[in-house]
């Protein structure tokens, strides 16, 4: 026995580092894997990971409190930072026409769980006891599946309550489940409830994307005969037309070019010309007479290609000074950045790390990608600086102390809440301080990961030991309860007034539900019922200012009415 010494001392030795790095391992691999099994098509994905912690900590598998506290406060901070950075870009850019309904409408359903919570907790639970409300707290946060906001709660609670404070993650446990569950099933239930047709939202989707497609292009031959043209440049000519077209091709004494911004027309040069059917007469009227001869099939074909953003030059210029269409003959037609689709507007400014979709000439756009780097090699170093810049910010601007009358401590956006609205506006406007934010997808997301799994573990581990006396001897199932109706009601409210009023199509809908809910579950069953990107705009138009008011005001409620 005394053989295997080492091996009980590894796993029983609580302050040794060995010990704590093993008990992660074991907690986070286990909860991953176990992560991963779907039950009905729905899996509980790294959450599993704080169940893991659970179990571990009863069985006293455990570590230093100290030591668990801190891990967990360092996992939030990375993972509420890297959630900022990847919405910050699109968190203003969200707010369009249809996007200020939905976001909206998002809000109402925020305010509507907190409302049930409180409606529950006066109808369920003794008000006499002080850690009842809290409790609640937890089991809104599980009910609307954002850990986030469970760690923002936790942090704020450290601040009333300190070292006593309620172990709210078992009530977030008990709640979780059954609120995955619920968001998908009230999202059915709203579809019986507003008599919606499948098939017919996808026709109307489909024709919805036929009435929002541009203009097909007109092409045609002219000949310059305006003498005002006579030695003008194409930009100037452009600017003083004030009609949106490209010159691809022309035909001077014989020769057949590719015009830039700089070419001269002279009289008697022919062009192949690209515009909008309604700008072709006034742009014939203007330049000269169309011609019978065809010298397109001298011109390359159109292509497409997604080309990505590397030269820092072009860090923070918008499209429109760029004058892609203008100048170098080519649409920009979809811009991604952190794994979100923009709306390619003129006064979005360009981010190193952008992808955009551009479409035109191949030689215009092989042009255009050289001009913006398109050099995967240069993003291969990470902006690490960046990050901890915006974390030691953020952990200053979270520490303000904000004094609101009627509370008994200052407001602290704290923790969770200082990175991540530092993380927000780094993401938006960084460049203007000559901060490069970009980070791949990819290392977004481990870092993000990394985070969340050492918060959910840290909350696990310290929540196992009175875990089952909570659930099983206190107040386990009703907390499953009124999570359960947190969860479902506000849907059940917000989503037929989407229909009914607003007339959103029902996939908008679902994936607005689950933006709301910030639940990719529910997304990944939105999508496997629509064929169109629907579920996924509804998702990522709310999905920013949802995270910030999941994490705002978990802080809001524990400090105004927990104190």
């Amino acid at each position: 026995m005394e053989s295997f010494q080492w091996l009980k001392d590894l796993f029983m030795t609580t302050d040794s580092v060995a010990h704590i790095a093993s008990l992660y391992a074991v907690v986070i691999a286990i909860g991953v894997y176990l992560g991963k099994i779907k039950i009905f098509g729905i899996s509980l994905g790294v959450t599993f990971v704080l169940f893991a912690g659970i179990v571990a900590g009863h069985i006293g598998f455990t570590a230093p409190t100290d030591i668990l506290t801190f891990v967990q406060d360092f996992g939030l901070i990375l993972f509420v930072f890297m959630i900022g950075l990847q919405v910050g870009p699109g968190f203003f850019e969200s707010f369009g026409t249809a996007g200020v309904k939905l976001n909206g409408l998002a809000t109402t359903a925020i305010l509507l769980n907190i409302v049930v919570m409180f409606a529950c907790y006066f109808i369920f639970f003794n008000t006499s006891d002080n850690t009842s409300l809290p409790m609640m707290v937890g089991t809104l946060y599980g009910a609307v599946t954002n850990t986030p906001g469970l760690g923002a709660a936790n942090e704020a609670l450290s601040t009333v309550f300190g070292n006593d404070a309620p172990p709210i993650a078992s009530a977030y446990a008990c709640a979780y489940p059954l609120g995955v569950l619920g968001i998908i099933g009230a999202t059915i239930l709203i579809r019986y409830i507003c008599k919606v047709k499948l098939e017919k939202e996808e026709e109307d989707l489909a024709a919805e994307e036929d009435n929002n497609v541009a203009k097909k292009p007109y092409k045609m031959h002219l000949e310059v005969s305006n003498k005002y043209l006579e030695g003008k440049t194409l930009l100037q000519v452009h600017d003083f037309l004030n009609r949106d077209f490209v010159v691809s091709r022309i035909v001077h004494n014989g020769e057949l070019s590719i015009p830039n911004r700089d070419t001269i027309f002279h009289l008697g040069d022919q062009m192949l010309i690209v515009c909008a059917e309604a700008d072709q007469e006034a742009i014939t009227a203007f330049i000269g007479p169309k011609l019978d001869i065809d010298f397109e099939q001298s011109d390359q074909p159109l292509v497409s290609k997604r080309i990505l953003v590397t030269n820092p030059a072009v860090n923070g210029k918008t499209l429109a000074s760029m004058h892609f269409s203008s100048v170098h003959g080519v649409n920009v037609t979809r811009l991604t950045r952190h794994g979100m689709d923009l709306f390619a507007s003129g006064s979005l400014p360009l981010q190193v790390g952008d992808r955009i979709m551009v479409v035109g000439p191949e030689d215009a756009v092989d042009r255009v990608a050289n001009k913006m780097g398109n050099s995967l090699r240069r993003l291969n170093a990470p902006n690490i600086a960046t990050i901890f810049v915006g974390i030691f910010l953020g952990l200053i601007f979270g520490s303000l102390p904000i004094a609101i009358p009627g509370m008994p401590v200052p407001l602290k956006l704290g923790l969770a809440g200082g990175p991540l609205i530092i993380a927000i506006l780094i993401g938006r406007y960084g460049y203007k301080i000559h901060l490069v934010t970009y980070t791949s997808t990819s290392a977004n997301m481990m870092l993000r990961e990394i985070g969340l799994v050492l918060f959910l573990a840290s909350v696990g581990i310290k929540a196992g030991a009175s875990f089952f006396e909570t659930v099983f001897e206190g107040n386990g199932l009703y907390y499953v309860l009124t999570g359960f109706l947190i969860t479902v009601i506000p849907i059940l409210i917000v989503g037929p007034i989407a229909r009914l009023k607003f007339k959103f199509n029902y996939f908008t809908i679902a994936g607005m539900m689950a933006g709301t809910y910030t639940d990719p579950p529910a997304l990944a069953y939105a999508n496997s019922i629509c064929s169109k990107d629907a579920p996924a705009l509804g998702y990522s138009t709310v999905y920013p200012l949802s995270m910030f008011l999941r994490i705002l005001t978990a802080q809001l409620v524990v400090l105004f009415f927990c104190g």
